[in-house]
């Protein structure tokens, strides 16, 4: 499975809570991969319009990951709010990006006054759209054909989708997770980050996540785990498509929809890296190792090997063994880089990369 690519557009002056909220969010969505690893299904990155670090309304620091001239294709771009986006010289770059970015992204998100970044496109002309209340009438006199109904915590309409603040910013983050991937998945990601009401006994009850339309991702929730357990098994079009219930046709469409890849694409891929894993385990032929993760034989398996990992399966094993030899030697194993900043107290930045 590719992780979906989720922007961050940020700039002088964003709203650090409305950008963080939904991107914490949004990192948090995983799926159970089986053997207790989980599969993300979003990588977030931070974009800026230079390469230099940003700050936000309150100061803080955030390095961005690419630019907007850098970036690579992504799914969906966010574009949050801030006292920067009043600035004419910023809201008008930033829509020229949307406008460039248009044909190839799925959709767009503007949070509270985020909605400067995209109104003057004109791509939401006609739609029905929220923001902060303390932005609806300017918003509504500056673009007077959108249909502004600051009422509205969150509104979808195509491709655009627009929240009232940084209160809302979860809440879009969480409806974009089931759009994406199921009420499962967002009920479990919403159990982190929504505040339980008390219901009349005193006894919290998790509120059901904001939800704009029910996708077949649902179906699929339970089907990965079940994949990971059975790797050995057929894993055809035809004996997911009766698990999940749906047509081959439908399951192949939606499959693809959901996870970005064809469903052999991604069997094979998680075959080869359960595979990997297995190679470690003492005393097991290669010809034991690809049956008992579905290839039909050791030529199949180290073809698939190869092809994904882009080294011959004995040569994979040679090399784990002299880097556990080497690790072992040295005594201590290098902790690995996870930011820029290496621990100093110069920004805090989204730990992702593009």
């Amino acid at each position: 499975m590719n992780p979906k690519r989720i922007g961050f557009l940020g700039f002088e002056g964003v709203a650090a809570s409305e950008l963080t909220r939904a991107a914490d969010v949004l990192a948090a969505a995983t799926l159970d991969g089986g053997y207790g690893n989980r599969i993300s299904c979003y990588h977030v990155c931070t974009i800026g319009f230079t390469s230099e670090c940003f700050h936000a309304e309150s100061g803080i620091a955030f390095w961005p990951d690419s630019t907007l001239e850098t970036v690579s294709e992504l799914d969906t771009i966010v574009i949050a709010g801030g006292d920067g986006l009043r600035r004419s010289s910023v809201s008008e770059m930033i829509a020229d990006w949307v406008l460039a970015r248009v044909s190839e992204t799925r959709r767009f998100a503007a949070i509270g006054s985020g909605i400067y970044g995209v109104a003057p496109t004109g791509l939401l002309d006609g739609r029905e759209v929220t923001t902060h209340w303390r932005y609806a009438n300017e918003v509504a006199r500056c673009f007077p054909n959108l249909r502004v109904d600051p009422r509205r915590h969150l509104v979808k309409d195509g491709a655009f989708y627009t929240s009232s603040g940084a209160s809302a910013a979860i809440d879009l983050s969480l409806a974009l997770i089931e759009e994406d991937y199921g009420g499962h998945v967002a009920s479990v990601v919403a159990q982190e980050f929504v505040t339980a009401p008390m219901n009349g006994n005193g006894h919290h009850k998790l509120p059901n996540p904001l939800v704009f339309d029910s996708q077949p991702a649902d179906r699929f929730a339970e089907l990965i785990p079940w994949i990971m357990r059975n790797l050995h098994e057929d894993l055809s079009v035809n004996t997911l498509a009766r698990r999940a219930c749906m047509s081959p046709s439908h399951f192949n469409r939606a499959f693809k929809s959901v996870f970005g890849s064809a469903l052999a694409e991604f069997v094979e891929n998680l075959r080869v890296n359960e595979a990997k894993r297995r190679l470690a385990v003492p005393k097991r032929t290669l010809e034991i190792i690809a049956a008992s993760v579905g290839f039909p034989d050791a030529q199949k398996f180290r073809r698939a090997f190869e092809r994904r990992l882009g080294a011959k399966p004995r040569s994979y094993l040679k090399n784990f063994n002299a880097n556990s030899i080497a690790t072992s030697a040295n005594g201590a194993v290098a902790s690995p880089r996870t930011g820029r900043a290496n621990g100093a107290q110069e920004a805090l930045a989204i730990p992702t990369r593009d």
